[in-house]
Order: structure tokens, then sequence, then C-alpha cells
């Protein structure tokens, strides 16, 4: 009980962050169930099957406030899905205790340039259509690889390239749905086929998955209050610098 209580308050606090800035809720997951001792894939896993919830709830709420740009949807969400399937292969292919110094190291660098960002101030343009599918691709592939990858890689893409803020983070948003299902089916098939031999380890985090779809569908509907009460300066400054925390103890665990 006491797991799911706990996931269910970072599943809350993530999609908060998530739905009002395009990301953090995948990464803030995946760094918090590894910093508990979960393999990287099976973090994944765990983060994927909980974001399929999220992510519906989120993009129906984007798609209500007519915050998505069609257009731009559709040329991310295939190199996304490409990027995903292919993060998930790699992350499968290896043992745990071998990808987890890589992914803590990733996760750190998300973390550090979400602070980074935190002091830019970048203008909206019309974004270039060669942009989306490269962002896409990076995007699906880190997201599936790290647990979160997909919100910091293609929306500050988006964002730096001058996408409006409102269209690029309710299309990103939309657009994680189709990609997050994708990268679970690649899961679930790694492990029904028997490529992913360290399977046991995602079964045996049921409250985990529980706690955090709960608390990120709860939440989700509350992202556009947070976002007006709250600087993003200031949200991004605070989960970059936990993101950051976590990650450097990781490393600094494996290292010892």
């Amino acid at each position: 009980m006491s797991d799911f209580l706990l996931f269910l308050l970072v599943g809350a606090l993530a999609q908060l962050v998530d739905g009002a800035l395009g990301m953090a809720y995948g990464v803030v997951s995946s760094t918090v169930l590894i910093s508990f001792g979960v393999a990287p894939a099976a973090a994944s896993a765990t983060v994927h099957t909980a974001e399929v919830f999220t992510t519906a709830a989120s993009g129906a709420a984007h798609a209500l406030n007519r915050n998505i740009d069609w257009k731009l949807f559709w040329r991310l969400v295939p190199f996304g899905i490409l990027g995903g399937v292919a993060g998930t292969y790699v992350l499968t292919s290896f043992p745990g205790h071998v990808m987890k110094p890589y992914v803590a190291g990733y996760l750190s660098i998300i973390g550090i340039y979400l602070v980074v960002r935190s002091f830019r101030k970048i203008p909206s343009r019309p974004v270039p259509g060669s942009v989306a599918p490269p962002l896409a691709l990076a995007g699906g592939f880190l997201d599936s690889v790290g647990g979160g990858g997909w919100g910091p890689v293609v929306t500050t893409g988006l964002l730096g390239a001058g996408g409006a803020p409102r269209y690029v983070i309710g299309t990103v948003n939309t657009a994680e749905f189709l990609v997050t299902l994708a990268v679970s089916l690649s899961f679930l098939f790694a492990l029904l086929s028997g490529h992913w031999e360290e399977a046991g380890d995602f079964a045996s985090h049921g409250l985990a998955i529980l706690g955090l779809i709960v608390g990120g569908v709860c939440a989700a509907p509350f992202a556009g209050y947070i976002v007006r009460r709250l600087k993003e300066t200031l949200l991004l400054r605070l989960v970059g610098g936990l993101i950051t925390t976590l990650g450097l103890i990781q490393i600094a665990q494996w290292l010892a």
C-alpha cells in the first residue's frame, strides 16, 4: 500500500508538470523508479504502461481545448513510433546493470538541460517542416531507452524552432499517446517472445504501475490551473533539479 501511495503522488506531481509544460512525466517517474533499484527496462515498461492512460487523458483535454496542430501531429507520430520501437529493442537486449549508469547519465543531462532552458525566453514563429521528423525519431528512441525523453526532446526542440507554446505542448502531448502505445506493445512483444530476459522484474511492480496511472489520470485535468499559478521557469528548475539530483545519486552509487 505504501508503494501505491508513493507512486500515486509521483504520478500526480509528474503529470501536473507534464500537462502544463509538455514534458517531465516519464523522466520524473523513471528516475524515481530507478532510484528505488528498478532495472531500466522494467522502469521504462512501467512508465509507458501508465502513460497509455495518462497521455490519453491529457490528449483528450488538449483536443477539447483545441490545442492541437494536426499537420504537425501527423509529422511527429510515424517517426516517434519508429524511434520508440527501436529504443525498446535496444533496452531489452542488455542486462539492467549494464544499461543503468547510461540511463542515469542521460536522465541527469536532461535534468540539467531543463534547468538551463528555464533561463531562456524563446520567441514564437512557424516551425519548419523538416524539423519535426528527426526530433520525433530521437525523442521516441530516447523516451523508450530512458523511460522519458519524448517531451524534453520534442517539446523543447519545437519551441526552440519557434513553435507557439500552446500548440506545441498540446500536439506533443497528444502524439505521445500513440508513441507510448507502440512502445508498450513492443515491450509486450519482447516479453512474450522471450527477447526480454529480465521481464520478471516488470511483473513485480504492479502497485507502482497502478499508482502512476491513478495519480496521473487524476492530475491531468488540473495542469492548466497549475501553469496559471506557477511560473514556467520555477517548474522547470524544480523538476530539472530533482531529476539531476536523483540521476547523479544513481551514478555515484554505481561508481562506488
